[in-house]
């Protein structure tokens, strides 16, 4: 036998790495979301400002991922369907917010890049997870 094929064999199966995958999604959302909280109950600033003292537009974009990281987060850890819809629409809604609106939040290259990587990382593990299952 290859030592290929004994990996493979070793391997847990596709669907178990995808639950640590979402589960270590889980615990940067719960750090994102405590950084969120901390900027909102004045504990740190965002880019050198205060929560009271930044534009709407900032303040609302604050409380809006402070929430939803939150619940995704959750979401994600106990790999359930809807919170695999949240982290991907707060991955989107952080993608557009730094593209389309990037004269209020800043253009973030690094930051979209980084969660392009994460939904195409999750779609593959789905993809092997799903051919691994009907294969048998």
């Amino acid at each position: 036998m290859t030592g290929q094929q004994e990996l493979a064999r070793a391997r847990p199966p596709w669907s178990v790495i995808l639950v640590l995958y979402l589960r270590c999604m889980a615990v940067l959302l719960i750090g994102g979301g405590v950084i969120h909280w901390a900027r909102i109950i004045g504990l740190t600033p965002w880019r050198g400002v205060m929560f009271w003292d930044m534009p709407t537009e900032w303040q609302a974009a604050i409380v809006f991922f402070a929430v939803l990281d939150l619940v995704a987060a959750i979401g994600l850890w106990l790999a359930v369907s809807w919170g695999t819809v949240m982290w991907l629409f707060r991955a989107i809604s952080q993608i557009v917010m730094h593209t389309l609106f990037s004269e209020v939040y800043g253009r973030r290259p690094y930051e979209i890049a980084f969660y392009v990587l994460t939904i195409a990382v999750y779609l593959i593990l789905t993809y092997l997870m799903e051919r691994e299952n009907r294969t048998g």
